[in-house]
């Protein structure tokens, strides 16, 4: 008889049942998204629906996933309600550009992100972390309460300032995660006229006030390009050859206009970090509520360290940390849907013979939250279970049935940036401190862009016991 413990299901919306009405489809989307989907979008490979006149192929099968993807990526574009969401705050950053845009963008930037290169970030990502957890120093002497998700927002941050644009961003680091988080709660969320597929000079109600604060955020990006280019100017010897000075150097008639650098340099402020800091977040409040795992995890991260092995190295050492965070990646993942529009009419068939029909324009969405937590392909999928991460499980994995970075031409290029960062964060937070729930913790996981805990995560925080 097997006596463990049952894993522990973190806080999640149950599969809604019933059919709902048109009214309260769009007060669902108002509220929280998440909790839109039903039964079928958690047990079927797809499902084709319809909402007023738009019709939504859901995808869930890995097979049909990688051949949108990846197999005729090319025959699928950025879906209009994506586009209505994202691009009046990033306009033509990487994320949201298209075409020729996107590709210039993409291959600018992919020097910056190259494995080897991110690699070269270590030490910087180690410093910086190591000076954050002094915040926590009173700790050592009585626990403390912090709110984490705040806490994750401004480390992530600063790695990113730091490794990206040598600290030089011209922003005060002290409430810069209230400003994200007005700034995702005002322009990242869906609003009825987005459903409706309304074009864009029809007024958003939910985004009033939203403008304000991305004009600050802009001017935040402005000044920090005039910062660089002056210093570009007036002392050249002296430029940190890092990726704001090779934004710039790209700036001109044969690489990136101003405007796209100005998009592309707010779209890493803005929102580059935020999915780290999430998925870290919510790493630390599973990892809280498994004790014994995170015992395992403390006991490989001090090892680790006692060697003294390079930081560079402590992302391929500790594969109980990297499974801890990937499996909080699948739980919440940061970027919780991919949305694509079909060009032109297309088909698949799966290997058991089934034919999808895609048709001309129909909306396509992919749903990492509903594709993670499927019951056709993860066992006990509301479980936070580490372990399915392992090096012995992870190849039982399909590549396209976890997407925390998407996939195909438009994959993260960020993503190995983004795992030495959390591996290095959490080994640095957990080798010192314990991290555990309090009575007012009870996250409620809400999309906003990201996938965010309503209400913050205040959690206590110790001295970790030797």
């Amino acid at each position: 008889m097997d006596t463990r413990p049952e894993p522990f299901e973190p806080p999640a919306p149950v599969p809604r049942t019933g059919i709902p009405s048109r009214l309260q489809i769009i007060r669902t989307v108002l509220r929280n998204p998440l909790e839109l989907w039903g039964e079928p979008s958690y047990t079927l490979p797809w499902i084709e629906t319809k909402f007023i006149n738009q019709r939504t192929l859901i995808v869930n099968d890995p097979g049909l996933i990688r051949y949108i993807l990846v197999e005729n990526a090319a025959n699928y574009e950025m879906s209009d309600v994506r586009r209505l969401i994202l691009r009046p705050i990033l306009r033509d950053g990487l994320l949201t550009a298209e075409g020729e845009v996107w590709k210039r963008s993409r291959k600018a930037m992919a020097p910056v992100f190259t494995p080897r290169h991110a690699k070269g970030f270590a030490g910087q990502m180690l410093r910086v972390s190591e000076s954050f957890a002094e915040r926590y120093e009173p700790a050592a002497s009585e626990p403390l309460v912090a709110n984490i998700a705040v806490d994750m927002t401004e480390l992530t941050f600063e790695i990113l300032a730091e490794t990206l644009f040598s600290g030089e961003i011209a922003v005060e680091k002290e409430g810069f995660a209230a400003n994200v988080e007005e700034l995702l709660q005002r322009m990242g969320r869906v609003d009825p006229m987005d459903l409706l597929v309304a074009p864009k000079w029809v007024p958003r109600l939910t985004r009033i006030g939203g403008q304000k604060v991305l004009d600050r955020f802009r001017g935040v990006v402005s000044e920090t390009m005039a910062q660089r280019r002056s210093r570009m100017a007036n002392d050249p010897g002296n430029v940190p050859n890092d990726f704001l000075t090779l934004l710039l150097q790209l700036e001109g008639p044969e690489g990136l206009s101003t405007l796209e650098i100005e998009d592309n340099i707010l779209t890493f402020i803005g929102a580059g970090h935020e999915t780290t800091a999430r998925a870290l977040a919510w790493c630390l409040y599973c990892v809280a509520n498994t004790p014994a795992y995170r015992e395992v995890m403390e006991q490989e991260i001090a090892a680790v360290l006692a060697s003294g092995a390079d930081p560079v190295d402590w992302l391929g050492r500790m594969p109980h940390v990297l499974a801890a965070f990937e499996e909080a990646l699948r739980l919440y993942p940061p970027a919780p849907s991919i949305n694509r529009a079909a060009i032109e009419e297309d088909q698949w068939i799966s290997p058991e013979g089934e034919r999808v029909a895609i048709r001309k324009g129909i909306s396509v969405l992919i749903m990492p939250w509903t594709l993670h937590r499927h019951q056709l392909y993860w066992q006990k999928p509301r479980a936070f279970m580490p372990e399915r991460f392992l090096p012995e499980n992870r190849e039982k994995i399909n590549r396209f049935q976890y997407l925390p970075f998407g996939a195909g031409p438009r994959v993260c290029i960020g993503a190995t940036f983004a795992l030495q960062e959390a591996i290095i964060a959490l080994a640095v937070l957990m080798h010192r401190f314990r991290f555990d729930p309090t009575e007012a913790t009870h996250p409620w996981p809400v999309q906003r862009l990201t996938t965010q805990p309503r209400g913050g995560l205040p959690m206590q925080v110790s001295l970790r016991p030797r």
